[in-house]
């Protein structure tokens, strides 16, 4: 079939049509420059002084850990505590039972009793011990008196003079077995404290208020003396243990006021330095420094932390913190360049007093967006308020 020109011409014009209103051209999408301009407030990065400080990582540790242990055998009956339990000082955490030491408890107590019934009959033989030996002292005071007028015999005398000393004998015969009989009535009486101790060892208590972080053994378990039942450290006592580089030794000394920062806190914390570990670690070239943090309910052992050690002041090329947008670990600014907003990646370093020191990325003099709002696009227009 023939077509012509014409026809073919017109065949075109009408599929044009039909696929522009079919929504064929897809709009085309507006470049940042094209939007309108944002009204920014500006500032310059400038070099200004600072304070110098060294930055040293550590751990939380609590001041105070106990490890809670069995001191005798038997069948662990109770264990209560779970780990972030609190416990209280004194508190029950753990009860052993061993039949044996009440056993041996019941048969200490007996034995005493036995001694102490024993008392009365030995003080009655001393009470008639007595009496024999005073009527036998009477009665040689008079035969004495006797002998000395040759009124009897030297036998007389004799045998009278021989049931004193029988008399004196047996008096002191039943006063020694009194002094056994205290002795043994002691020696019952230790063995009752001895018992009683180790029956006090069946109940293992929490020797300070702390907090339990970690549960060595369960209930039903075969306990020995030695065995470890529950790990608890004091609550409230923290310290941060920071390795310090060996360089910075003769600067860092007791007392000295340092700043802790924590991932859990958005504040930083006011410590102090309260020992330094006099041996170095060969391996690292570094030393331990130990650091009370005080006045933190939430702190708990393992915790990372950094301790800010003042070292002086520096020159630093600053900026504000609100000119700092970050995304995770991308920290960028926005760099005015003749009124168009550039992103610019920058490094930072310390942070104080509202400002952040900027190690890379950027130069003293460079015109930034500060605050940075969140509607600024890279390469967006901006209009500087006056």
């Amino acid at each position: 079939m023939f077509c012509s020109n014409s026809t073919k011409l017109a065949a075109l014009g009408l599929a044009a049509l039909w696929l522009t209103g079919c929504g064929g051209e897809k709009p085309v999408p507006k470049k940042a420059e094209d939007a309108p301009a944002v009204k920014v407030s500006v500032i310059r990065a400038a070099q200004e002084s600072m304070p110098d400080e060294y930055v040293a990582t550590g751990t939380i540790k609590a001041r105070t850990t106990a490890t809670l242990s069995a001191r005798v055998m038997g069948y662990i009956r109770e264990l209560k505590p779970q780990a972030g339990d609190t416990v209280r000082a004194g508190q029950v955490v753990a009860v052993i039972d061993a039949k044996e030491i009440e056993t041996s408890v019941r048969q200490a107590e007996a034995a005493r009793e036995e001694a102490r019934s024993a008392i009365p009959e030995v003080d009655n033989a001393i009470a008639a011990a007595k009496a024999q030996l005073d009527l036998a002292a009477s009665t040689l005071k008079r035969m004495q008196s006797l002998f000395d007028q040759k009124s009897i015999t030297p036998q007389e005398f004799d045998e009278v003079s021989a049931r004193h000393r029988m008399a004196q004998a047996n008096y002191e015969m039943a006063k020694a077995k009194r002094a056994q009989l205290d002795q043994k009535i002691k020696q019952a009486g230790e063995a009752v404290n001895q018992a009683s101790v180790l029956r006090g060892y069946t109940e293992v208590t929490a020797p300070f208020t702390g907090i339990v972080i970690e549960r060595k053994a369960e209930s039903g378990m075969l306990a020995a003396p030695g065995m470890p039942l529950l790990v608890v450290e004091q609550a409230g006592s923290y310290r941060l243990e920071a390795s310090v580089e060996e360089a910075r030794l003769a600067s860092i000394r007791p007392g000295l006021a340092v700043k802790v920062d924590l991932e859990s806190m958005d504040h930083p914390l006011d410590a102090r330095v309260e020992e330094i570990v006099p041996a170095m670690d060969p391996a690292s070239r570094s030393f331990t420094v130990k650091i009370g943090v005080a006045g933190a309910g939430t702190l708990r052992s393992g915790m990372f932390g950094r301790a800010r050690f003042p070292q002086g002041t520096k020159q630093a090329l600053t900026i504000p913190v609100m000119a700092l947008m970050e995304q995770g670990q991308v920290q960028r600014v926005f760099v005015v360049d003749n009124g168009i907003a550039r992103g610019r990646l920058i490094t930072t370093g310390a942070r104080t007093a509202g400002r952040v020191e900027v190690l890379s990325g950027l130069q003293a003099g460079e015109t930034i967006v500060s605050p940075a709002p969140t509607n600024l696009a890279d390469g967006g227009k901006v209009e500087v308020r006056p």
